[in-house]
């Protein structure tokens, strides 16, 4: 029997919905202080892998703050990734 190769899955988001990869990013405090970005209750940050057609004003690439329990949680890969609507990002980070 032939052994299957390796599996690559691509996602194409539909509509409004965008593919983003979360970015671990620990947070040090003004006394030294790192809280681990999987401790923190509020938001996320992440990098856009793929939009929808009707995904305006965002572009793959771009480094976006989301809710942390927005969308879908989907691995591809072994690579933890989110899908979310257009509506759900809170803003552009520019580094």
């Amino acid at each position: 029997m032939e052994q299957p190769g390796p599996l690559t899955i691509t996602l194409e988001p539909l509509d409004d919905h965008l593919i983003v990869e979360p970015v671990d990013e620990d947070v040090e405090t003004r006394t030294g202080l790192i809280i681990p970005q999987s401790a923190d209750a509020g938001c996320r940050s992440g990098i856009v892998t793929a939009i929808g057609m009707e995904a305006s004003g965002i572009e793959p690439g771009d480094k976006v703050l989301f809710p942390k329990e927005a969308g879908y949680d989907v691995r591809l890969g072994g690579v933890a990734c989110k899908v979310l609507r257009r509506s759900d990002l809170i803003a552009r980070v520019h580094d």
